[in-house]
């Protein structure tokens, strides 16, 4: 019998991890007198198959008989290795040596023998860890195990979950139960030891224990830097509800704290938020922002009820030695303001700005935190950039989630509670509106009731956006009534800004109302290469009073032959089959012309989330929607919201 020296060295190929199979086991006893040396004999040998499980502690069959009858302890095994040769035709065997005899397992072929072999020596040697880990006492051997952990972990050949898992359950054990042996170990040691465990693995709540005491106590230490860097970004990449494990959110709000206790503490925060967004244009990992954000906004929460004196039942319990268990560090206003400075550092990148704009709406910060100017300034900041951001998913988050609930907007108006420039933040955020999306009458309905006077004081201060606004106002009949027109007048006439923009207004009303006046034709069709400015250029002549039915079809026109075609009051039949018409010019249609009684929508731009606007054309009788995106449910919302609906073409659609 033929047999290798040690253990075999695999290499970079790797075996999956066995907990369980099936397996032919022969039993060699110590030939301790000559009924065992006949027993041992090669003619009497015979293998039995075995379903065998590698448990915690013990090998064992689930089907105890014969040579399995009785688990065999990892801890009486003196030796594991493979047999080269055994017999002939029984070359992928492996040998257990005991102290009573031997143990022999054949496998199927070498890769499965060598499984067996990979997975029985990890066991054994994470079994002996353990039970030396658990019960040493002396601070220089539970280092030694622990290092030598740790690199068998990381030089095994075997692969699982459970390899990185187990020694980290075993190291988590410890720290909630043996704290007498810790306290004499160097922190910093055992954090360097347990590090490379946690680049792909989770930290359990206990070493998120151990991690943050370290972080409160030695915040300057080159560990907290180096060593938590990596696992505080796998936790934010990973986690997905810091409610299921709060010691998570802790570690991680303690790391921050950390690096806000460094002297050049604001390159120390950008470095990290940096570090967790990577260095490409777009983040790759799509939790990281808003992992960050909840803990930034839960620790500024905290702060704002301790300064009103509305103690909380902390989420985090983390007793240890010092007694550091509640959220007291948080009262700062300096510590608090190192979150805040997080979130303004989060609106520096171009990506994040649609999430970051979605999560902060509703506004989720107490209305005491805008008494505070440190907290509004940096604030200003973040909305300055949704403001001035091109994207609409942006700077539509300014306004309010819904009409009627105040949003950025209303804080930042002149005497809203976050206001600390005289508007300028304000009329910013208007312009961008009202120069891109916003500029329809079904914006100015919703923000005319809260933010009228708002607007006019900075338009009587000579502020275009304002002035621009309220001409808005009287141009599209927002203003509720007579009286406020005229005050509204008064106010434009008033400045030189204002009276100037007012006179182009009456100009451009009265153009209209010689557009509007009767006569010209009842119908009229374009050429089948009209474009807008041909449009444009056609009503820009003549009466159309009398115009009720219009024919673009087959033309070049797009979503900006809507300004002009609003103009006609009168039209009822609008055909736009095949053109480039799209969402945009017909939320402005659906906004003015709610006289049509027929529109014809056949194979233009239009998404389903625009044709849901149609519902404000009550009077429509005929609709054709064939060759659209039009789904089931939206079909089924206009059909209950047009009572006036004969016939709808919803052919070749998903309707």
């Amino acid at each position: 019998m033929a047999q290798t020296n040690g253990t075999v060295n695999c290499g970079e190929l790797k075996y999956k991890m066995l907990h369980e199979g099936a397996i032919q086991v022969c039993r060699i006893n110590h030939a301790s007198n000559v009924v065992n040396k006949i027993m041992n004999m090669k003619f009497l040998r015979r293998w039995e198959m075995h379903q065998i499980v590698l448990g915690e502690s013990t090998l064992y069959s689930l089907t105890p008989s014969g040579f399995m009858e009785y688990p065999l302890p990892y801890c009486s095994i003196t030796d594991i290795h493979p047999l080269t040769r055994w017999e002939a035709g029984q070359s992928a065997c492996l040998r257990i040596v005991l102290h009573t005899g031997s143990i022999l397992l054949q496998a199927t072929n070498l890769y499965v023998r060598d499984q067996w072999l990979h997975s029985l020596q990890w066991k054994r040697a994470i079994h002996r860890y353990k039970k030396l880990l658990c019960n040493t006492t002396r601070p220089d051997v539970f280092m030694k195990e622990v290092k030598a952990m740790v690199d068998m972990t990381l030089t095994t050949c075997v692969q699982d979950q459970a390899v990185h898992q187990v020694p980290l359950e075993i190291v988590s054990d410890i720290l909630s139960q043996n704290r007498d042996v810790l306290n004499s170990v160097a922190q910093d040691s055992i954090i360097t030891a347990v590090a490379p465990l946690l680049e792909n693995n989770q930290p359990s709540p206990e070493i998120c224990a151990f991690f943050s005491k370290h972080c409160r106590n030695s915040p300057r230490s080159i560990v907290v830097l180096e060593m938590f860097m990596p696992v505080i970004h796998r936790i934010l990449k990973h986690n997905m509800d810091f409610g299921k494990n709060p010691r998570l959110q802790g570690f991680v709000r303690d790391f921050i704290l950390a690096l806000q206790s460094k002297n050049d503490k604001e390159q120390a925060l950008q470095s990290f938020v940096n570090t967790m967004h990577g260095p490409t244009s777009e983040c790759p990992h799509p939790r990281v922002l808003p992992n960050m954000v909840a803990i930034c906004l839960a620790s500024i929460a905290v702060y704002f009820q301790e300064c009103n004196g509305c103690r909380v039942q902390p989420d985090i319990t983390i007793e240890d030695s010092d007694g550091s268990a509640d959220d007291t560090v948080l009262q700062d206003e300096d510590t608090m303001m190192c979150f805040v400075t997080i979130l303004t550092m989060t609106a520096g990148f171009v990506d994040w700005l649609p999430q970051l704009s979605g999560m902060l709406l509703p506004i989720p910060f107490p209305k005491a935190a805008f008494e505070n100017k440190r907290v509004t300034a940096a604030l200003s900041t973040i909305i300055s950039k949704f403001a001035t951001d091109d994207r609409c998913e942006v700077h539509t988050a300014v306004c309010g989630v819904r009409d009627g609930k105040a949003g950025w907007l209303d804080l930042f108006c002149p005497g809203g509670a976050a206001c600390n420039d005289d508007g300028q933040i304000f009329s910013q955020m208007l312009q961008k509106l009202i120069s891109c999306c916003c500029r329809r009458r079904r914006f100015l309905l919703s923000i005319t009731p809260r933010l009228f006077e708002p607007i006019q004081l900075l338009a009587l201060r000579r502020n275009a956006t304002c002035i621009e606004m309220l001409c808005l106002m009287l141009e599209l009949d927002i203003l509720p009534d007579e009286e406020t027109c005229m005050q509204v007048t008064q106010t434009l006439k008033s400045t030189s800004e204002g009276l100037e923009t007012y006179k182009k207004l009456c100009e451009k009303q009265t153009a209209l109302k010689q557009l509007q006046e009767k006569g010209g034709p009842h119908a009229l069709s374009l050429p089948s290469k009209s474009t807008d400015a041909d449009v444009a250029q056609l009503f820009s002549s003549g009466p159309l009073g009398n115009l009720e039915c219009l024919n673009l079809a087959f033309t070049h026109v797009t979503s900006g032959c809507a300004e002009t075609l609003i103009k006609l009051p009168n039209l009822k039949t609008l055909n736009l089959w095949s053109t480039q018409f799209g969402d945009s010019g017909l939320e402005l249609i659906t906004e003015h012309m709610h006289g049509l009684e027929s529109l014809n929508l056949c194979e233009t731009q239009v998404t389903d989330e625009g044709l849901r606007c149609l519902v404000d054309l009550k009077k429509l009788n005929h609709l054709n929607l064939n060759s659209t995106p039009l789904t089931a449910r939206t079909c089924k919302l206009l059909l209950g919201n047009l009572p006036d609906l004969k016939t709808i073409d919803t052919r070749y659609t998903d309707a």
